[in-house]
């Protein structure tokens, strides 16, 4: 009794400068491994250089300064400043998850009252949030009420279950970007990203990593891009949900993910298989877009099928 108290207490501790220096330094690490931008993998050796040479705690700074605070520090940038945040606040770092194959938010927003696991799905899909801050975030701001399955009283729930267990702070200085400022990358960038993963996929010309979920052989089968449009850098796997499993579409359904200075974000582009966009690869949530790009292309243009 007296140990699991300890342990719980352990768990409720910021992560030290080294827990936090670890963290990105695995980040580095797997980057590296992958084939990301050697500039990429130089900043988060540097920003982990900075936190185990930090003589106060990171995560004091971000308590009392927020992310102006850090970005403050040596090497520190606004992407490696949400990265400590996310760290700081919720105890792990989406980017590293998606390094590591290990896409833990539907099990995590799973873990609330009165959202089961098919909820949980629809929740990250559609909002591309990742952590339970965001999540709290999502239901203060009215942006989970557009989920379907998500009334007023279930959304009052959540938000009575996460209540005071992410601290709500305006720090000082301009807000860093978010993923909905983020959404505004055109659909024609995100498909562009989408097309060039799916062809050296096809090519076998991309790493391939062991998902640690849904794989009960730990084979290294999944491959993964890091590729990079006019200055923003994009990570690009394909789904290893329970959902994607499921549906047979594995191979079909492609993640992106965006983390750099400037912006973070989550998408996932699909096949179309209705209407007319009907064979067309679109960008989920974003379908009206991509029908406009799609009419401003030659009607010429070929249809796409799954890889």
């Amino acid at each position: 009794m007296i140990a699991s108290a300890k342990s719980k207490l352990a768990s409720e501790l910021p992560p030290s400068n080294e827990q936090l220096a670890s963290a990105l330094e695995e980040v580095a690490g797997l980057l590296e491994a992958q084939g990301a931008n050697p500039y990429r993998v130089r900043a988060y050796r540097n920003g982990a250089a900075t936190a185990r040479a930090s003589q106060g705690a990171l995560a004091a700074v971000w308590g009392a300064e927020g992310l102006p605070g850090l970005t403050r520090l040596p090497a520190i940038g606004q992407s490696l400043a949400r990265a400590l945040e996310q760290l700081i606040r919720n105890g792990r770092l989406p980017l590293l998850d998606q390094l590591r194959g290990d896409d833990r938010a539907e099990r995590s927003f799973a873990t609330v009252p009165d959202i089961g696991p098919g909820l949980a799905r629809r929740i990250h899909e559609q909002l591309g949030i990742e952590t339970l801050a965001e999540l709290q975030a999502a239901a203060s701001d009215g942006r989970l009420a557009d989920v379907p399955g998500m009334g007023a009283k279930r959304i009052r729930a959540v938000r009575e279950s996460l209540a005071g267990r992410f601290p709500r702070r305006a720090p000082p200085g301009p807000p860093a970007p978010t993923a909905q400022a983020s959404a505004q990358v055109p659909v024609a960038e995100l498909l562009d990203v989408d097309a060039e993963y799916r062809r050296r996929s096809a090519e076998n010309r991309l790493p391939r990593i062991a998902p640690r979920r849904l794989n009960p052989r730990a084979e290294a089968w999944l491959p993964v891009l890091h590729t990079q449009r006019q200055g923003r850098h994009y990570t690009a796997l394909f789904s290893n949900t329970a959902r994607a499993h499921e549906l047979g579409t594995i191979h079909d359904w492609v993640v992106i993910y965006r983390d750099d200075d400037r912006g973070a974000g989550r998408w996932t582009v699909i096949t179309s298989h209705y209407g007319r966009l009907r064979g067309r690869r679109i960008v989920r949530g974003r379908e009206a877009e991509c029908a406009e790009h799609y009419a401003a292309c030659s009607d010429h243009q070929p249809r796409v099928h799954p890889v």
